[in-house]
């Protein structure tokens, strides 16, 4: 006797028929459409056995039914985006909601890697430094004047140089007669006691003022006087004594 093969469902014989398998179970076609198959996001028709679904997000379409909901042009094999319930091709998508790059003032096409800084946006590529034009990335930089800069070339073009060690000033810093320090090399030329002159109370200098620092061959030293102001803007005001100079205030700058 020979062994029985039924559709699972309807149970109808299979011999001499399509069938198809699902979880090893037979199906003849017309159960298996019925049960299974899915319904086409366009033309709202179940998508037979005999067409490719294609499918995206849980949602079917027909080869011939998949096309961008704008321009109607097929997506088969072809990038594309999703933007509520519509597929579009990339130029559909880039025309209606893609941001423009600041720079090239072209879309960033999905799927693009972009740059974006106070609501703007860049392509990888277009977000340089304005200087030496290489792409900024993800390392740090600087705005000025509506323009950004990379870090070694903001230093180079508009941060301040030390009128002692000619390095840039990128932090802090003194100003002495319209002239940056850095605050490490604003230091007595006689005895190099620059911790004195930031302390909040401040002593006499560690050479002291005996003769031989009075002495012009010694060349010179300094003491500095207890006192402290605030002046308007917040900044620390240091009154120190040059003994072969006047008065001078030195001003940090933060």
């Amino acid at each position: 006797m020979t062994e029985r093969f039924d559709c699972h469902h309807c149970e109808n014989s299979l011999f001499g028929r399509k069938y198809v398998l699902r979880e090893e179970q037979p199906y003849c076609v017309g159960c298996f459409e019925a049960l299974f198959a899915s319904t086409c996001e366009e033309c709202g028709k179940l998508i037979g056995c005999d067409c490719k679904d294609l499918s995206y997000k849980d949602r079917h379409w027909h080869e011939a039914c998949f096309h961008c909901s704008r321009c109607r042009s097929s997506l088969v094999d072809k990038p594309f985006a999703a933007k509520e319930d519509q597929v579009l091709c990339t130029d559909c998508y880039s025309q209606e909601y893609s941001s423009r790059c600041q720079e090239c003032r072209k879309a960033i096409m999905p799927g693009t890697r972009k740059m974006e800084y106070k609501g703007s946006s860049w392509h990888e590529t277009c977000f340089t430094c304005h200087r030496c034009q290489q792409p900024i990335g993800t390392k740090s930089f600087i705005p000025k004047d509506g323009q950004n800069f990379c870090v070694p070339c903001y230093e180079k073009q508009h941060a301040l140089q030390c009128i002692q060690c000619k390095k840039p000033i990128t932090s802090g810093g003194v100003t002495y007669r319209e002239q940056p320090w850095h605050r490490e090399c604003f230091v007595c030329t006689a005895c190099k006691c620059r911790p004195h002159l930031f302390t909040a109370l401040l002593r006499a200098c560690a050479r002291g003022l005996g003769k031989e620092v009075l002495e012009p061959e010694v060349g010179g030293g300094c003491a500095f006087v207890e006192s402290r102001k605030d002046n308007p803007s917040g900044n620390i005001l240091l009154n120190a004594i040059f003994i072969d100079r006047p008065f001078f205030h030195c001003v940090f700058n933060y």
